[in-house]
């Protein structure tokens, strides 16, 4: 038996052995018709951990018969690249397999780049990173790029079955014997991740001791402690955390509480309260807005409770601000109103500042004109009296349009319709 991890051993040897990834090697799909016509191009493959990037494009290198190299971009040294291009210089094409494709430097970039070019290098990144933000745009020219999504359940629980009983590579060798809720807890536990999965299920095979009958039975108590908690593949800096943060923000603007609440629960569990905190104000002032605007100091004063109590007590007042966003009535007129006058102000569309509203608290500002004419809206018995504001240049201009989908923004759309007239 191989001191290699199970994972490891269990890496497919044809893209016929690949779990899940249908869109990518199914019937008629992109990378199965490449390797039907034998028409290997250069490669991204990008998706969360434990997906199968580097699985399938060992798989997609053996179905074509091709010699392949393993690299690290962020460990191998150029030296390394040099000895795998000497290597194909010798013996023909090479399919050079780079993990963590984005930390290539540009000196070891700029070598591969023409090996790449005359296809005496058949380079395949795998990735966890978005490559469109993150793969210098030479590299990522050059490349076909295929996004490899999380593996459901029942692509887990196959890839179970194939490691229990594969004698060659797996644990078939070993009297195991896999109850069926224990089966179950390892492919859920996992979220998407075989690795983890058939890392649990390793050292669930090697720390139970044999019954009386000399079988080995993987119950759910000791599938639950060999994957120790649901794994929660959550890295704060990844592609992941940021689509989680745009659903969070999403899910309130939509006033769906329970969606919203779910992801709050991701974040939560990732331990990003700053990130929590801003979106959670960005929504209720982009969002919410002028339809309640007491939603702003509220969620205000729920982020400070948070923040002073710490996890795992912060959830509470959170929770109470997220249904509040939630159920709030929305408005964005007042992003589209500042967005408006921005955008005015950017084109040049400004216009002077009308001569009575200029500033008249210095000696000759009168002989300048600055200041004549102002009339003070105090002294007139309603407070307000109807004079030019804007310049001349965009003195009809409308930058709020108030919405009425809240009593306060209903009754100050009333007060802003009579001071139009």
């Amino acid at each position: 038996m191989s001191g290699k991890p199970l994972a490891f051993r269990m890496r497919p040897q044809h893209i016929d052995d690949v779990i899940g990834q249908k869109h990518l090697v199914g019937e008629g799909k992109m990378i199965r018709r490449m390797v039907e016509a034998n028409r290997l191009h250069s490669m991204v493959l990008y998706g969360p951990p434990g997906t199968g990037k580097t699985s399938m494009a060992i798989g997609i290198a053996n179905s074509l018969s091709l010699r392949y190299k393993l690299l690290n971009a962020a460990i191998d040294k150029k030296k390394d690249m040099q000895i795998a291009v000497e290597e194909a210089k010798m013996s023909g094409q090479l399919v050079v397999i780079l993990d963590e494709v984005h930390r290539l430097d540009k000196a070891k970039q700029d070598f591969l780049l023409p090996h790449v070019e005359s296809n005496l290098i058949t380079l395949i990144g795998c990735t966890t990173s978005n490559p469109y933000h993150s793969i210098n745009p030479a590299i990522r020219s050059r490349s076909h790029i295929f996004e490899l999504y999380p593996l459901e359940q029942e692509d887990i629980l196959e890839a179970l079955e194939r490691a229990i009983h594969d004698t060659t590579n797996g644990l078939g060798a070993l009297p195991i014997s896999l109850q069926q809720d224990a089966k179950e807890h390892f492919a859920n536990a996992a979220n998407g991740d075989l690795r983890a999965a058939l890392n649990g299920l390793e050292l669930a095979a090697y720390s139970t001791p044999k019954n009386e009958e000399g079988k080995i039975v993987i119950n759910l108590a000791n599938a639950e402690a060999s994957m120790q908690k649901k794994s929660f593949s959550h890295d704060k800096g990844g592609d992941a955390h940021y689509d989680v943060l745009s659903a969070f923000q999403k899910s309130i603007r939509g006033s769906d509480v329970d969606a919203a609440l779910h992801y709050l629960a991701r974040l939560i569990e990732a331990g990003d309260l700053d990130s929590i905190a801003r979106r959670m104000l960005v929504c209720a002032y982009e969002d919410i807005g002028l339809a309640n605007p007491q939603a702003g100091p509220h969620t205000l004063s729920a982020i400070e409770s948070a923040e002073r109590v710490g996890f795992p007590e912060a959830r509470i007042p959170l929770s109470a601000a997220i249904i509040e966003l939630c159920l709030s009535p929305k408005s964005n007129s007042a992003i589209m109103a500042i967005d408006a006058a921005l955008s005015d102000i950017r084109k040049g569309d400004t216009g002077e500042v009308p001569a009575h509203l200029k500033d008249a608290h210095y000696q000759g500002a009168k002989a300048l004109g600055r200041g004549l004419d102002y009339k003070y809206p105090h002294a007139y018995d309603a407070g307000w009296v109807k004079q030019q504001y804007l310049p001349d240049k965009i003195k009809h201009k409308q930058y709020y349009h108030p919405k009425e989908t809240g009593k306060f923004e209903k009754n100050i759309k009333q007060i802003y319709d009579n001071l139009k007239k």
